[in-house]
């Protein structure tokens, strides 16, 4: 009998080999295209959301913060990424804000307006906005609420589902990061 390494077994959902969610090329809160190629040698995790969500954004970047705690003397190989679905109104100086809130070295990606269907699209993200009622321009976002996993590589290997948990998600990323 030969020899295999075991294979991981992972809390979130294992997407190896998948043919979405390849990756991105978008500028930053400061202005900086970035692609996965920047992150080579870290592990990636990919976020929709919007900085006016009342729960699931917040809730989440939070669990990035305590995933990087718990990952000890490895954190600084995780790096968190946050795609916002309302680039008309999360603006690049706002971005810098709330991402500070959560850790200095978290990144928000915004895609242009027009680009955001099929960016949203090829990552298999729903998004909707609905307007509040009074007011033209009040709106809140409807959305996906799960986490993209890249590898130390770049490549997509695991979706988590929102709720997962920062213990969970550690757990998986530590596997990925060995």
């Amino acid at each position: 009998m030969a020899c295999t390494p075991d294979k991981p077994v992972f809390k979130a959902i294992d997407l190896t080999g998948a043919d979405y969610a390849l990756g991105f090329e978008l500028p930053d809160q400061n202005g900086q295209k970035r692609t996965l190629a920047d992150f080579k040698g870290k592990v990636v995790v990919v976020f929709f959301g919007y900085t006016q969500c009342p729960d699931f954004c917040p809730t989440t970047l939070s669990e990035w913060v305590q995933v990087k705690k718990a990952l000890a003397d490895k954190g600084d190989l995780l790096q968190a990424v946050f795609i916002t679905l309302d680039p008309e109104r999360d603006t690049p100086e706002l971005l810098k804000a709330y991402m500070a809130n959560f850790d200095p070295s978290f990144l928000a990606l915004i895609p242009p307006v027009s680009d955001l269907p099929e960016l949203a699209k090829s990552f298999k993200v729903y998004y909707k906005k609905i307007p509040l009622t009074g007011s033209a321009d009040s709106y809140t976002m409807d959305h996906s609420a799960g986490t993209y996993v890249y590898d130390t590589s770049g490549r997509l290997r695991l979706y988590a589902r929102y709720g997962l948990g920062p213990t969970a998600m550690a757990a998986d990323i530590a596997q990925l990061l060995k």
